[in-house]
Parts: structure tokens; sequence; C-alpha cells
């Protein structure tokens, strides 16, 4: 041993040279002169570290310490053993994306550079799905709107902000392209490495881009992430308001065929003297008009079965006269109008408004959120969306609710037990660790649900809180029943319960309608259509206590019409809502619910007697038995109809009935009953109706926009926005 060591400490004496007092001092020379330069050039950038620059700078720097170190011989070769183990662990790759060192990627398309930053873990943000950051994220419940006839805010609680913008070329862009564009996030902590100049300068023109001021998004924005979006990518939407004026077509996506609709026929033209009675449940869903918007922002024209006249119609708020609570919960308005597509016929509006009891009188909530996290809810706009959703209805909640979340794949499970609203964190956390995959056991998942409503109910013992089971779904059911009749039967005997059910729809491709509207429908419920975070809000938050509070239970309509003044008439939409003449007065038979602040609208067509318009022969050995003589009330002359309406107080059995004629005289037709004509004709058209005539796209918007209204949340002006695009597409 020591035999070798003395041969290697030779070895190393030869090879070091003896100093040299004359080359040490050149060495400092031009090394003095070498910092001079450096300080005194304006050309060249001082330099901030005395690490070196590159990797040649790494391996001078390597020789500089071994030659300055003050050693014996015999320590040399342990130095080298250890600078070659530092070596090794140098050049070992580096992850710059852990936080908080967080690399902006820059990838280059054939045309678009775009800017991909990953996400940070301390980042809060709406669409923190992962449960990165703090959970306990304050969203404001209102956001500011603006009067889209006068420009002016309404109020303001919500920070402006908005999605950074991604530099994309014009052009026709492939399917590569697009998909990177539509992935906006929010810019993070640039990466220091060298670049090339060319790069460097068209890494500042994309840098340039998501420097923009924070600016209010237009809805396109907010809807492009998730609408027409073919690799299921979603964008961080940070800014949450409800939809704007300001839409945009984007690029056609070809169309679902895998979504399911429940297939109607259209309410056909009816004989007065064969059919004088039309009797039907009311309807304050949504989710048809949401459905048709994301289609029509894709450039397709929704299937036939998709739109659902009379849910397009109450998707929007009308301004009809308040209740007096004293004697009903909600108030009732008729109107007679010209029809705007045929003068030779009328239309008869009828409103409903219900009551808006004061928020600190409402009774404890007990929800059940009930969560599809199959397979099928993968994509982003699905349960990502979803959870994103649930995270704005806690805002509007108080600590008097209680919140307990159950979700379903292969099979059932509870995830949070009954929770105080007030304990967010917790909530928001069970939240955040939900995922997809597995199959879809909607029986059993809507059974344990109804289990643990029914068990919360009991433990609160009060017996004045409101129990609900939210159900968030594409509808795809696929284990246990998953026949539609036999889960009415299932949600109809858990009716009996006293717990609603309302039905959240998301995503597309294999979307179940059908399935959708019989769980609704049958379980005391609503069903809405989510397809943006915008939509989420209007249903969550600026519409909760609708959503959520019943005032009023199995709403019927019934209108007799006078034989003597109309000879036809046709009921526009309601198609799945309608009942039979008995079903009426039998308070066994199902109806619609009205929740708190709620309107309802409804149209029918009529053609009063001798009018070119009537479509049907008279009968050959019909019997008149009618008067010549006009049907007179008081001062009002000419009856057109009689309407009766039927509703149960929420927790009774025996039903309340409120009846009021329909005079020909009414015709104080609001801006009101003319918008929402103008939605009856939109949605006619949609569908290729045959009772329009030459009327078309240009009537139709004309109309929507003379009574538009005051439009606070500009909910109408989408509305007609989405006609203009409606009419170009094929």
């Amino acid at each position: 041993m020591t035999d070798e060591l003395d041969r290697l400490k030779s070895a190393l004496s030869r090879a070091t040279p003896a100093p040299n007092s004359d080359a040490r001092a050149r060495a400092v020379a031009a090394a003095a002169e070498k910092f001079t330069d450096i300080q005194g050039s304006p050309d060249a950038a001082r330099p901030m570290s005395d690490r070196p620059q590159n990797a040649g700078g790494f391996w001078t720097g390597a020789k500089h310490m071994l030659n300055s170190i003050g050693l014996r011989p015999a320590l040399y070769a342990t130095s080298c053993i250890v600078m070659a183990g530092f070596v090794m662990v140098t050049v070992q790759p580096f992850d710059f994306t852990t936080p908080p060192m967080q690399a902006k990627r820059l990838e280059k398309t054939d045309e678009v550079l775009v800017a991909t930053p990953k996400p940070t873990a301390p980042r809060t943000r709406l669409d923190d799905t992962d449960g990165a950051g703090d959970p306990n994220l304050a969203i404001p419940a209102e956001a500011e709107y603006r009067d889209a006839t006068s420009g002016s805010a309404a109020q303001t609680t919500m920070p402006e902000m908005t999605v950074p913008k991604v530099t994309v070329p014009k052009g026709k862009a492939t399917k590569t392209e697009a998909d990177t564009a539509r992935a906006r996030t929010l810019p993070t902590v640039q990466n220091n490495a060298p670049v090339s100049a060319d790069k460097k300068e068209r890494q500042q023109a994309s840098e340039e881009s998501f420097a923009l001021p924070l600016q209010k998004q237009t809805l396109s924005e907010q809807l492009a992430p998730i609408v027409g979006n073919e690799t299921g990518a979603v964008a961080s939407i940070v800014r949450i308001a409800p939809p704007t004026p300001e839409l945009d077509i984007i690029a056609r996506v070809e169309p679902t065929p895998g979504d399911q609709f429940t297939a109607f026929e259209q309410n056909p033209v009816k004989s007065v003297r064969t059919e004088p009675v039309s009797t039907f449940s009311i309807d304050v869903d949504t989710a048809s008009y949401a459905y048709v918007r994301r289609a029509v922002l894709n450039g397709n024209r929704p299937q036939a079965d998709a739109v659902r006249i009379e849910e397009m119609i109450n998707y929007f708020p009308y301004d009809y006269a308040a209740p007096d609570v004293s004697e009903a919960p909600f108030s009732t308005s008729v109107s007679v109008l010209q029809t705007p597509w045929n003068p030779d016929t009328k239309l008869v509006h009828i409103g409903i408004q219900g009551a808006k009891p004061a928020l600190d009188d409402r009774q404890p909530l007990n929800l059940v959120f009930l969560i599809d996290t199959s397979g099928s809810m993968q994509a982003a706009n699905k349960l990502p969306l979803l959870k994103q959703s649930f995270r704005l209805l806690l805002t509007s909640l108080r600590p008097t609710d209680q919140v307990a979340i159950v979700t379903y794949a292969g099979s059932a499970g509870t995830v949070l037990e009954p929770t105080s609203a007030s304990e967010k964190n917790k909530i928001l956390d069970s939240l955040n660790r939900l995922s997809a995959g597995g199959s879809t056991a909607g029986q059993a998942g809507l059974q344990q649900a109804y289990a643990l409503a029914e068990d919360m109910a009991r433990d609160d013992g009060n017996g004045d809180q409101i129990g609900r089971v939210i159900l968030a779904t594409d509808g795809d059911f696929n284990v246990g029943i998953s026949d539609p009749e036999r889960l009415k039967s299932f949600v109809e005997d858990k009716r009996e319960t006293g717990v609603y059910l309302s039905v959240l729809g998301f995503g597309d491709g294999n979307y179940r309608d059908d399935m959708m509207q019989t769980l609704a429908q049958n379980g005391n419920g609503t069903a809405a259509y989510i397809d943006t975070l915008a939509e989420a809000q209007k249903v969550l938050v600026d519409q909760v206590s609708g959503a959520l509070f019943p005032i009023a239970n199995d709403v019927k309509i019934q209108v007799e019409f006078n034989p003597a003044q109309i000879a036809e008439y046709r009921l526009i939409g309601y198609e799945t809502r309608a009942l039979n003449r008995e079903d009426f007065n039998n308070d066994k038979v199902d109806a619609g619910e009205i929740g708190a602040g709620h309107t309802v609208t409804a149209l029918y067509e009529v053609t009063p007697v001798g009018s070119p318009a009537i479509k049907n022969d008279p009968l050959r050995y019909a019997t008149e038995e009618t008067s010549d003589q006009p049907t007179s009330v008081g001062n009002d002359t000419l009856e057109y109809g009689y309407l009766k309406l039927r509703y149960k107080d929420p927790g009774a059995s025996r039903s309340n009935l409120i009846e009021t004629p329909i005079f020909q005289t009414r015709t104080d037709a609001t801006r009101e009953a003319s918008f929402a004509a103008a939605i009856a004709g939109f949605g006619q058209l949609l569908t290729g109706a045959t009772y329009l005539n030459d009327w078309g796209w240009d009537e139709a918007i004309a109309l929507a926009q003379s009574s538009r209204g005051q439009d606070v949340f500009g909910y109408r002006a989408e509305a007609i926005r989405l006609m203009q695009l409606a009419q170009s597409v094929e």
C-alpha cells in the first residue's frame, strides 16, 4: 500500500510544474485587465454572479479549483475522486417544475408558439380542482352585471379577472394547433435558461400576450375551453360572470350523436269543438336552452328532440307582478297579443311569478351531493367542471345548512358524512379528492343518497329542514337499474319521503338527457344542463333560491276554451308535460314544482272563430250547441277561455285551486310577453316547425331586440346573438 502511494505522489510531483514567478505576474496582470474591461464595457451585461455561465465555464472552474487547492500532493487523488462524484450528481436531470422553482415550457408548432406553464401548487384559482392551494376560497356570490341597454354597472363585488390570451395565427389551423391554442392557463415563473436570439424574440412576443392587463371575459372566452373542445382539455376560468352579449362563433365541431333525448311530437292544432280542454304540468327546467346554446356555439343545429321550447322560454326571468302571499305563493297574469308569425291568430300568454321570501327566513337545507365518478366523467367538461360548480354552490349556503357527499362508479360510497356548510375546508377537500374511473352504478348511488338524506332529516328532529339530493352526472347509468321507466318508479316511491331530487347534467357524447328528465320530473325536482362555469353561477348562485327552496308542489294548469269565440288552439311546448284531463283534479298525480322567485310562462296560439287561419274542417255530423251571442262577464266581453291552476303547499297532500277568466280585451301585453313569443319563435325555427308561415330568423331577432327590456344579467342579449349565429348554421 505504501509503495503504491509513494509512486502516486511521485507521479503527481512530476506532473505538477514548479512555480514560476514571471508566469504568475503575467496571469495577474491579464486578469486585472479583463476585470477592467468588464467593469467599463457598455455592451456586455455585468455578471450578477461568479458562477460559470456555460458548460465550458464549469470545467474551467473545476480546473481552477484543483490548481488553487493548497493541499499536499498526497491529497490530490482524493480530491479528484470527490470531484468525479460531484459531477455525476450535478449532471442528473433537475425538475424545475417543483415549486417554488417552476419553468415555463415553450412549445412551438408549425405556426403557433404557445406558453404552457404547469400548475403551481401554492396558487389558488377557481378551477383548482386538484386540491392545490388554499381550498377555502371566498368566491363572491355576485359579479358585476351591466345593463345591456344603458351599459351602466348595476353592482360590483367581484374583481375583474381574465384568462390570459394566446397568440394564434390567422388562417386554418391544424387540429394540433387548435387544441394547443385552447390550452389557456395562467403564466408562471419564467425559466432563465439561455435561448437563441430569434427564439428569445418570439418568446418575448408570446410573453407580452400573457402580460395584458386583467379585463372582463366575453362569454365566448368562457365557453371556448369547454364548448367545442375535442381533446377534453379545460382552460383556467377565473372570472365567474353571467353570459354577456359578446359572442363569437367558433370552429365547427361535429355533433355528438351519442347524446340521447326523449322523443316527442310537437303539439298539433286542436279543434275546440272536439277537445276544448288542455291540461299540463308546469315546467321550470332550463336544461334544453343550455344544451341548444352549446350546439349553436359549436356550429351545429341541435337535434329536434333536444329543443324543448318551454325550457327555452323559462330559462329567462320575467318581470311579472309580485304575488300577495296571503292568498297564494305565486301570482298569475294573463294577456292576449297578436301572434307575430300569423296575423289571423292570437297568443294567449300565461305568466306565473313565485314569491321571493327573505333569505333570513328560509329553512335550513340538508343537501346530499350525489356525484357520478365513473369513467365516462373523465372529460374536462364533466367531473372537473362539476367540482368547480359545487364550489360555487358552497358560497350560497349558511352555517345552518348541512352537506354530505355520495359518489358512485362501480359501486356507491359516502365520502363525506353530514357536515355543516361552515366547514368549507373539509367539504372542499372531499370534492378535490374525487377522480373518475369505473362503470356507472347509478341505482346504488341513488339508494345511498336517499338513505343518507332521510337520516339527516331524522337527526335534525325539528322537521322544518328541506332535504334535497343533487345528482350531478352525464346520465349514463350502466350498472343496476338503467331503464328510465324503472328509475321513474324508484324515484316516485322515494318522493313520498319528502326528499327533493335535482339533476345537473354535464358533458356530451354519451349525455343521457332522457334519463335526467325522467329523474327530475318524477323526483319533485328540476333539471339544468351545466355547460360553463357561468351557467353554474346562474343556476347555483344567482338563482339558488328557486333551485333549492320550493314554495308550491304539483302545480298544474288547465285551460278550457270557449267554442263561441275560439275555433282552434295549440299549446307551444310542454309536450313532455302533458296530462290527462282527469289528472287535474287527482291529487295523487305528480306535477311540477315552483321554487322561490321562479317564473313560469306558457303560450297558446289560438284561432278565433271565423278566422281564415282555421286548419280543421267542420265535422259533418257535429251539432251546433253554442249560442251566437258572445260570452259576457261584467264590463268585459268576449271570454276566450277559463284558466284554472292547482298546487299543493310543500308537505301538504291536498291541493288548492285558483281560477281566472281569459278575456279578449286583456290585450295589455307587456314587453315580457313579446320576448317570450320571440323565444318561442326561436325554438320553432330550430325544429323546423310548420306553423310559422314566412316568418323567419330576421323577424325573430327583430322581435327579441325590440322587447329585450332591462336585461340586467345579459341573458336576453345572449339569446339575440345566439339567434344570429343559429341563422348561419346549416
